[in-house]
C-alpha cells in the first residue's frame, strides 16, 4: 500500500511539470543528478531482466522497488525540484525530458508485478502508448551509461547523508538553514560546485561556499568527512 502510494504521488509530481507534449532526450544537456539516475536506470534494466531470465522473481521485485523509492523518489526527485522551480526554461525541459524517460521506463519493469497500477500511471503519461502491455520492454542504453559521473554523485549523496547525520545528532532541528564549507581536491571543486544547490536544499544549509583549503573557517566549526571534499559546519 505505501509502495502504491509511493508511485501515484510520483507520478502526479511527474505530470504536475509536464507539458501537453512529451519530452524526449535527444539534444537535451545532462546534469550530474541527471546522468546518475540514467546510469541507475540502466544498472536496474540489466539487473532485473538477467533475474526475470534467471526466474528469480523476488530479487527482480526488490531491485525495481529499490529503484523506484530509494533512488527515483527519495534523491532524484528532490535534486530536480530546484531546477523545475527556477527561471532557466532549458533546464526545465531537461529535466522533465528526465522524469518521463525514467518513470515511464519503471512503470515498464514494474508491469509485470503491479499490472492495473503501472498501467493507469502510464496511460496518463504523454506520448505513452494504447496499452503498456504491448510496450516494448526496457533494454541496456549504453548511450545512458555515465560511470564517471555516476561515481560522484553518489559521492555527493553519501556527503549529504553524513551531513543530515551530523544534524540529527547534535538535535538540528531540520528547518534551521546553516553555512556551509566544502574543503574540495582541486579535481573534485568543479563537481562540488555544480552539486551545491543539492546539498543547500537536501543537507538543510542556507549557503554553500567551496574552496580548496581550510582558511576562513571557524576553530569550532564541525567537521563532517565525505569522499569528495570535507565539509565544515559552524557550531
Amino acid at each position: 500500500r505505501n509502495f502504491a502510494n509511493k508511485i501515484w504521488n510520483a507520478s502526479r509530481f511527474v505530470l504536475m511539470n509536464m507539458g501537453d507534449e512529451a519530452e524526449n532526450l535527444e539534444g537535451k544537456t545532462l546534469s550530474a543528478a541527471d546522468k546518475w539516475i540514467l546510469t541507475r536506470l540502466n544498472d536496474t534494466i540489466r539487473e532485473v531482466s538477467a533475474h526475470f531470465e534467471d526466474y528469480d522473481l523476488g530479487l527482480a521485485a526488490q531491485k525495481i522497488y529499490d529503484f523506484i523509492w530509494a533512488e527515483f523518489c527519495d534523491w532524484y526527485i528532490e535534486m530536480a525540484k530546484s531546477r523545475l522551480n527556477g527561471d532557466d526554461g532549458a533546464a526545465k525541459a531537461n529535466v522533465r525530458a528526465i522524469l518521463v524517460h525514467v518513470f515511464s521506463n519503471a512503470m515498464k519493469l514494474l508491469h509485470p508485478f503491479m499490472p492495473f497500477i503501472t498501467e493507469e500511471l502510464y496511460q496518463s503519461l504523454p506520448g505513452a502508448e494504447e496499452t503498456i502491455m504491448r510496450a516494448a520492454w526496457p533494454e541496456y542504453d549504453g548511450a545512458l551509461e555515465f560511470p564517471a559521473e555516476a561515481a560522484t554523485m553518489e559521492g555527493v549523496m553519501d556527503l549529504i547523508r553524513a551531513i543530515r547525520n551530523v544534524r540529527a545528532e547534535m538535535n538540528v532541528p531540520p528547518a534551521k538553514r546553516v553555512s556551509m564549507t566544502l574543503v574540495a581536491h582541486a579535481s573534485d571543486a568543479a563537481a562540488m560546485e555544480e552539486a551545491s544547490p543539492y546539498i543547500m536544499k537536501l543537507g538543510g544549509a542556507e549557503r554553500v561556499q567551496v574552496q580548496l583549503d581550510k582558511a576562513g573557517i571557524p576553530e569550532n566549526a564541525v567537521s563532517v568527512v565525505g569522499q569528495l571534499a570535507e565539509a565544515f559546519i559552524p557550531l
